[in-house]
């Protein structure tokens, strides 16, 4: 699907999260414990190096104009997965597997759900007269 400009890089961005989420859903079902670790350490960087700053150019950004156009919903929504994201990473400092699944799977139904309701009213909101 060919996104707004001023969504694409996000929606790029959304995908390497998918990527990292289905290498990590691998790794916690593996039950091999220095995978565990090594996809554990990838979440976190990748958490500490894109995703931190993605969610803070969402809330920055995107959330005030889904406010201010009603979408409370999805606003709420969106800031209760950033919150959970942010504590499912701080417990990959000591991995097991449930918690790497835990993070993927949170990772994986979070980018979805921006792409599929998120990105789709800000496109509308966009494309209306005025």
């Amino acid at each position: 699907m060919k996104r707004h400009q001023r969504l694409q890089d996000l929606s790029r961005e959304h995908y390497r999260a998918l990527k990292l989420a289905l290498d990590a859903k691998r790794a916690a079902t593996s039950g091999d414990h220095e995978q565990i670790r090594i996809a554990a350490a990838a979440c976190r960087k990748a958490f500490e190096r894109e995703l931190e700053a993605h969610f803070q150019q969402e809330e920055r950004d995107l959330l005030p104009l889904l406010r201010q156009s009603g979408e409370d919903v999805l606003v709420q929504q969106t800031e209760a997965d950033h919150a959970d994201l942010r504590q499912l990473a701080a417990q990959l400092a000591e991995p097991d597997g449930a918690a790497l699944h835990s993070f993927a799977e949170r990772l994986t139904a979070h980018v979805r759900f921006e792409e599929r309701a998120m990105f789709a009213a800000l496109e509308r909101l966009w494309a209306a007269p005025g």
